[in-house]
């Protein structure tokens, strides 16, 4: 009986060390595509935070996220929420019932995605990168605006670009 139980415990550690798979290369980050901060009734308010490399960015999306309404709401048709860090700024605004109804972000001098660097530096390879802003826009958890508002200079030259996170350059 003693060989038996020694046997399948052997064999059932055995078998568990086998199928761990081994991924070769960078693992892949994945967080959650949207954050639900309040439900109201049958409504929910959501918010979907951008996956932007700058820690700025980050700090001032945990802190909106944290923030609650609760009662500032009352007897009030629309709630304005005007959240700043250092140059950075976020505002949201709230409708009677206490939904999110609209996001509008705005960052200035975050650390750039490498897609948009790379693409960037690819189609103007003299220019330098001077000024950047993030835009980041939601209305009722969609996403309208996300683009990178760049200057770039060459010599006494300035030419400014609006630049898709994925590096697609909108507006020369």
């Amino acid at each position: 009986m003693k060989t038996f139980i020694t046997t399948l415990l052997f064999l059932g550690l055995a078998l568990s060390s086998y199928s761990q798979e081994k991924n070769e290369g960078p693992m892949e980050i994945k967080g959650l595509p949207t954050v639900v901060i309040k439900r109201i009734g049958r409504d929910f308010s959501t918010y979907i935070p951008d996956q932007n490399p700058d820690i700025n960015v980050r700090i001032l999306q945990e802190k909106f996220v944290a923030y609650d309404v609760g009662r500032n709401l009352e007897g009030n048709e629309t709630y304005l929420v005007i959240m700043n860090h250092d140059k950075n700024s976020l505002v949201a605004t709230y409708d009677e019932k206490g939904k999110l109804t609209r996001v509008v972000e705005n960052y200035e001098k975050v650390k750039l995605p490498n897609e948009v660097i790379y693409s960037v530096y690819k189609t103007y390879p003299e220019w330098n990168i001077v000024n950047d802003k993030f835009l980041y826009t939601q209305v009722e958890g969609n996403v309208i605006k996300k683009q990178y508002d760049l200057k770039i200079q060459k010599g006494k030259e300035i030419l400014k670009l609006k630049v898709h996170p994925d590096g697609t350059i909108m507006k020369p």
